[in-house]
């Protein structure tokens, strides 16, 4: 069974920057399409953005745009969320997700 690993999260002040990294336990994951999800306290799961087995990405969220940039790295089996200028609003617990594979998530926390 497929594992992902999130990796990355913290604290971060506002217009800080952070890396989030998902790494998967098996290759086959270059074959699929990964995304990264995020749920804020008291709000429901939304998709960030969706990277294609071939490394573009193919979908960003309207609030994140101009600021974070998804990517992969199938040699490493690992996908990347860089994140710039992170504000209050980007709090959440982000999640990878592949096929029906899901992470357990990294908490990010934006705070001054």
């Amino acid at each position: 069974q497929m594992q992902l690993v999130e990796s990355g999260g913290g604290p971060v002040q506002p217009g800080g920057s952070l890396r989030l990294s998902c790494i998967a336990s098996e290759s086959r994951i270059r074959y699929y399409p990964m995304r990264w999800y995020r749920q804020a306290p008291g709000k429901e799961r939304e998709l960030v953005t969706l990277i294609t087995s071939d490394g573009d990405m193919a979908y960003l969220e309207d609030s994140v745009k101009g600021r974070f940039t998804g990517s992969r790295d199938n040699a490493k089996r690992t996908m990347y969320l860089q994140m710039n200028n992170l504000q209050p609003e980007d709090t959440a617990v982000y999640y990878c997700n592949a096929m029906e594979y899901w992470g357990k998530g990294t908490l990010v926390t934006v705070t001054s």
